[in-house]
């Protein structure tokens, strides 16, 4: 990151831009001051947004995971909170639209479907299209057990054991909000190993 910071930036954005460097270095813990820093404003920023909790903490670790992704694109010609907060309010925007989408198909496909238009097609893989999907499932275990034990074992419990927060912050005797910004990470790396494979959009963005 050659980029000159812009002299007028508040204190705060100046220790925002220090943990940024750092967090590209490889320091975990400014990844985790980070996402402490702003966890709770984004979260009620997009509760606003959406009017549903539990689709406002799945939009605050995407929004996450995107900027942590995204980090060395980061310029300090204004605040790192300023291009958080739009880079959590876009991907926000594009999930309202998307659910917006969804609820148009369905009602679409219900009309149909009550004028006894629609034809149901089975929904059934076929031989090749298992194959591939047992294939893509293979690669992905094969990165996540690439990945360092702490983000490896956050992955497995999260995505293949389906925990909760609360039960992996239990179960590893760690307060939530580390885990939370360590499986941010974790799925940084995953994303990172994942970039020049195909299955990347359907398993990691997913």
């Amino acid at each position: 990151m050659h980029t000159k910071m812009n002299p007028n930036l508040s204190d705060k954005a100046k220790i925002d831009y220090n943990l940024v460097k750092l967090a590209i270095e490889g320091d975990q813990k400014a990844y985790e001051e980070l996402y402490i820093r702003y966890k709770d404003s984004i979260f009620f920023m997009l509760l606003k947004m959406v009017k549903n909790k539990d689709d406002a903490e799945d939009l605050t670790f995407e929004a996450f995971g995107k900027a942590f992704r995204n980090l060395s694109q980061y310029r300090p010609k204004f605040a790192f909170s300023t291009w958080l907060f739009k880079i959590a309010s876009n991907n926000c925007i594009d999930f309202i639209r998307k659910r917006q989408s969804d609820i148009i198909l369905c009602e679409n496909s219900e009309s149909l479907s009550s004028e006894k238009t629609l034809k149901i097609e089975s929904t059934d893989l076929n031989p090749e299209q298992v194959c591939v999907k047992r294939q893509k499932a293979l690669i992905m275990q094969c990165e996540v057990n690439k990945l360092k034990e702490r983000y490896r074992i956050l992955i497995q419990l999260r995505y293949f054991n389906e925990f909760s927060y609360e039960e992996i912050a239990s179960h590893l005797r760690l307060p939530i909000g580390t885990i939370k910004a360590q499986l941010s990470r974790a799925r940084e790396l995953l994303f990172n190993n994942l970039k020049d494979k195909e299955l990347i959009k359907d398993e990691v963005d997913s």
